[in-house]
């Protein structure tokens, strides 16, 4: 597949230079948000990937999740990967495994356990663009790799394989429950997607519903830390999420998101819907907040500033602050309206709270 649009180039200035640079993005004032509802809401983040997911497939690979980086030497695809293995190593996820891939994104994931772990891995987004692009994907991967597949409508990768549907999160447990399409399952994976769904005790009812006695639910996700004073969440954590008042989403929801929620919380609401702890919550959040750094260095952000440690907090501040001084990605989120400048606004707060630990980023495991 020939992905059209070109990775946009920066430069940056070290810590110094930019308190004296104008930030970029303060020439890009929001629209305040109109109320929506929860429908709504999920109306635009469908777009929203069906707009960009080439784009950012352009950018960031298969793999549109952070990275676990553990090296400095390491690259972007190296630690997504490693990622994906330590979800694997926490889960103590069998190979042949029948998985649900939620939020899959353009499927790198799916693709990668059907590849090294022999799994039948059916992926779910709720953008049609995405299921396309996982689909050509795939198939050319199959290409390369072969694979033996029996069940209608996979895409056989080595011993394992792959399918992909477009369906909402919060349907998945009607939907595969119907009888031409029930499914049991040994895991549900979720990565980076459960901040997205505005009802998320329903998904935990939904996974403990699909799987099977023994079955995994392997989550990775952002977070907001606990017990933030008024000022933090006013700094860090309101313009990315929304605050949501009698069913309706009002707020700045920057990265076209609900509420966010603490680690804590994601483990009352499991245990809630009859799933116990597996693996308790591992922060991660010095380790995947080094993915913007790799990320820089792809855009061709300027040597001085990549030379320096990457286990310096201001690296990681210099880094972060020049991906949101560029022109190009502000042309693109222009492009997607309100919604892409909030989005990409956020990213400053995301920036802020990854070097205050406001925002977190962890994985956890539950099993039924």
């Amino acid at each position: 597949m020939q992905v059209q649009h070109e990775a946009p180039t920066a430069s940056v200035q070290t810590s110094s230079d930019t308190q004296a640079e104008e930030d970029i993005g303060d020439n890009y004032g929001i629209p305040p948000p109109e109320p929506s509802s929860f429908a709504g809401l999920k109306d635009r983040i469908k777009r929203h990937y069906d707009i960009g997911s080439a784009y950012y497939y352009s950018l960031w690979g298969e793999h549109i999740h952070h990275g676990y980086f553990l090296d400095p030497t390491d690259t972007k695809e190296i630690a997504q990967a490693r990622l994906i293995d330590l979800l694997l190593e926490q889960s103590q996820l069998p190979t042949r495994s029948q998985v649900l891939d939620v939020g899959c994104g353009i499927g790198g994931t799916s693709r990668y356990l059907a590849e090294k772990m022999d799994c039948s891995v059916t992926g779910i987004t709720i953008s049609g663009q995405q299921v396309k692009l996982a689909r050509d994907l795939s198939a050319k991967e199959a290409g390369l790799v072969k694979g033996k597949v029996e069940q209608p409508g996979f895409t056989g990768l080595r011993k394992g394989s792959v399918r992909f549907v477009e369906l909402d999160a919060e349907e998945m447990g009607d939907f595969f429950n119907e009888p031409e399409t029930k499914m049991t399952l040994d895991c549900v994976w979720i990565s980076e997607a459960m901040s997205h769904l505005p009802n998320k005790e329903l998904f935990f009812r939904n996974a403990s519903r699909l799987l099977d006695t023994g079955g995994k639910l392997v989550v990775a996700d952002w977070f907001k830390g606990e017990g933030l004073t008024d000022a933090q969440m006013e700094a860090d954590i309101k313009p990315i999420e929304g605050e949501t008042r009698f069913g309706i989403l009002v707020g700045q929801d920057g990265m076209l998101l609900p509420r966010l929620n603490t680690q804590s919380e994601y483990v009352n609401y499991a245990k809630q819907a009859g799933l116990s702890v597996f693996s308790e919550p591992f922060d991660i959040s010095k380790e995947v907040s080094k993915t913007w750094y790799a990320f820089a260095s792809f855009l061709g952000i300027s040597k001085r500033v990549l030379d320096h440690s990457v286990y310096s907090i201001d690296t990681y501040r210099d880094i972060s602050w020049s991906l949101v001084q560029n022109p190009a990605l502000w042309a693109f989120a222009i492009s997607q309206g309100r919604d892409g400048l909030a989005f990409l606004q956020a990213f400053r707060a995301m920036r802020r709270g990854y070097a205050n630990g406001t925002f977190r980023y962890a994985v956890m495991v539950f099993q039924k």
